[in-house]
């Protein structure tokens, strides 16, 4: 599949009418190409274009319109604060956003052109070499002001050829979810995806439960926090039954989500690994086994390796913790700074993605968590933050768990949870956990909580359950 163009199935003569679907809007390939084709031909020339990327199909035409064009794509997230905004447009470098709201760009002083417009349709232009950069996608900035990460178009390709092969993503299927347009899984996986396989693509919106059993997809992408409840709507579960496959990604799932999924909808996850930088090059295959807590083996075009402090290589026995590293097609061109890309810090060639891991003798991967997060070092002991949390899960009265080291005089850290739960004391977690696990795991604290902070992706961010 795929070809000299990243958007090949954009071009093909098939053009199924409800080819994009979003809340209020269905376009067919040819309407979706006509609308880019006419907004890329505002965009020659210009070194980047910001994209006010609301969920809906005015968002999904704009990111088109750029990739057609050429020109690097900078999606916004539309509640992105006036702070995070400025600084990704100034930081790279766009000339203009994309948005139908006229005050998409806040104060910056950018121009806004409108995705929506009447008009004839325009020429399409032929798509750039794969070499040439897609997109820059922004970081959390967990460690500082957000960085824009630089995908060029053949990292996306080979992801996504890659990603087809494993899950057999062809365009007999009908690709469901409602996760935001600014991040990989959202928009690389699940608009540009579509774009490459010929799938249909059904965007609900939101990810609720009623909306996902209603879409009768065959193929469903969703975060934890997503397929969390939708176990909680038994009645929406079920109706996933006739779905080929669920994925689940962007962060762990947790063991008894997965096996309330099995149970309800009658089939395992798939569950892979990935990050901005990388892509995904981690995952479980449509024609493989699925197994709880692990992401399956490396995605063709990719190899793994994890090492110690030193660098060392470490036993891929299943047990042994050690710092994962990769390397392969689908790493990104590195960082932008001021105008400039900077190559991505390779060590020997390996890109260090700073989280932790466990690698089976048959290749399988665990992801224990970030290394600098959820790898807990505790009175000489190396302690992954999933497993204390999928332990805490198990405890009916648990609805959500975090688990981080906080410092401690004698142990170097403690284990510390915070957990949202109904009528539990924390001395009973502390027991129940106990008993399931190692003596040296079990949390030394248990903090109770009405709500764990996440960020839009569903993920947890444990920085802010540390003491400032």
């Amino acid at each position: 599949m795929g070809g000299m163009r990243l958007l090949s199935a954009l071009h093909q003569d098939a053009d199924p009418a409800d080819a994009v679907t979003a809340p209020g809007q269905t376009l067919s390939r040819h309407d979706l190409l006509g609308r880019a084709a006419a907004v890329a031909a505002d965009l020659t020339g210009a070194p980047a274009v910001a994209v006010h990327a609301a969920a809906g199909v005015p968002a999904v035409v704009a990111v088109t319109a750029g990739l057609l064009a050429g020109v690097p794509v900078v999606p916004v997230p539309p509640d992105a604060g006036h702070l995070e905004r400025g600084h990704v447009l100034r930081d790279s470098g766009a000339a203009l956003m994309l948005s139908d709201d006229p005050d998409a760009a806040g104060d910056s002083g950018l121009p806004v052109l409108p995705i929506t417009r009447p008009g004839p349709a325009a020429t399409v232009p032929a798509e750039p070499p794969l070499e040439r950069a897609a997109l820059i996608l922004y970081t959390s900035g967990t460690t500082g002001l957000p960085k824009g990460v630089v995908l060029s178009r053949a990292a996306i390709a080979a992801d996504l050829d890659a990603l087809a092969e494993a899950w057999a993503w062809t365009a007999d299927d009908t690709l469901v979810h409602g996760l935001p347009l600014f991040h990989v899984h959202g928009l690389v996986l699940g608009v540009l995806g579509a774009l490459r396989t010929g799938s249909r693509l059904v965007h609900t919106g939101r990810p609720l439960p009623d909306a996902y059993a209603a879409a009768g997809g065959t193929l469903y992408f969703g975060v934890p926090t997503v397929w969390s409840r939708i176990c909680a709507a038994p009645d929406a579960a079920r109706r996933l039954r006739s779905a080929r496959l669920l994925v689940s990604g962007s962060a762990p799932l947790p063991v008894p989500v997965f096996r309330d999924l099995l149970a309800l909808t009658g089939q395992a996850p798939v569950e892979r690994y990935g990050m901005t930088e990388t892509l995904i090059t981690v995952s479980a295959r449509a024609d493989g086994e699925r197994r709880p807590g692990h992401v399956g083996r490396p995605v063709a075009g990719v190899r793994t390796r994890i090492v110690d402090d030193a660098g060392h290589p470490v036993a891929h026995d299943g047990a042994t913790i050690g710092q994962l590293q990769v390397r392969g097609t689908t790493l990104f061109e590195g960082y932008l700074s001021d105008g400039v890309t900077e190559p991505p810090p390779l060590v020997d060639g390996w890109y260090p993605t700073g989280d932790v891991a466990t690698v089976g003798p048959d290749g399988w991967h665990r992801i224990v968590g970030r290394a600098s997060t959820d790898l807990i070092k505790t009175g000489g002991y190396r302690v992954g933050a999933g497993e204390v949390e999928d332990a805490l899960l198990l405890h009916p009265a648990v609805r959500e768990a975090a688990v981080v080291g906080l410092p401690h005089p004698d142990l170097g850290e403690q284990v510390t949870a915070f957990v949202v739960a109904d009528a539990v004391s924390p001395a009973d977690l502390i027991t129940f956990v106990a008993e399931r696990l190692a003596a040296h795991k079990r949390p030394r604290s248990v903090r109770l909580v009405d709500a764990l902070p996440r960020n839009a992706m569903g993920k947890v961010q444990k920085s802010r359950l540390r003491p400032a």
